[in-house]
């Protein structure tokens, strides 16, 4: 354990809990935390975690822009539900991305657990366009992803940073939750609007 994973730690949930939270400023806070991370990863020899984190920089500038851009007159994110072609197309974009990286790092690099990395790196670039598209699935497959990089980070005796997962599991549990409800109360709302203009008589 050392200074500088306490640290990326601090960060790192801090903007995940942001991003439960909806919150705009959770995105140049976990810019912070995925580059304090790229170190880490270099460090153990976590290669693809170290690509995902130098990618990730690129995606929490992106999910920035997006969110700016959706905020409504209320300054509020609105979460979505996922479009099944969007399912269907991340999940075979991180299947075929977990393919490419898993035999690239596996024949040209010394990294560990290479295939299994490899797809955690794949499958997490898919949550993280999801969450950057405000589609509330992404938080589901954070769930299935943080799950199983528990136990690599014990593997790889980062006790804390497994900790911190564990955490992550929870925090996505509530953001689930707390999105799930905004979209829901959206749509009531939506439909009580609908329902009211309805009602209005003509003038014309």
């Amino acid at each position: 354990m050392s200074a500088l994973e306490i640290i990326a730690v601090i960060v790192s949930a801090l903007a995940v809990w942001l991003t439960a939270r909806r919150h705009l400023w959770c995105w140049p806070i976990g810019l912070v935390s995925v580059l304090l991370y790229a170190r880490i990863f270099f460090d153990v020899k976590l290669y693809s975690d170290l690509l995902l984190q130098l990618v990730f920089a690129i995606m929490q500038l992106y999910g920035w822009w997006q969110w700016r851009k959706a905020k409504t007159e209320q300054h509020e994110i609105l979460s979505q539900r996922l479009p099944r072609s969007s399912l269907m197309n991340g999940m075979l974009s991180g299947a075929l991305g977990s393919l490419l990286l898993g035999y690239a790092m596996a024949r040209f690099t010394d990294a560990h657990i290479p295939w299994l990395d490899s797809a955690l790196t794949s499958f997490s670039l898919v949550a993280q366009f999801w969450m950057a598209r405000k589609y509330i699935a992404n938080w589901w497959l954070w769930i299935a992803i943080d799950i199983i990089y528990v136990g690599v980070y014990v593997y790889k005796d980062l006790y804390l940073t497994a900790a911190l997962y564990v955490g992550f599991i929870v925090l996505a549990l509530i953001g689930l939750r707390n999105w799930q409800r905004q979209l829901a109360l959206h749509e009531r709302a939506a439909e009580e609007r609908h329902a009211l203009d309805g009602q209005q008589p003509d003038t014309a």
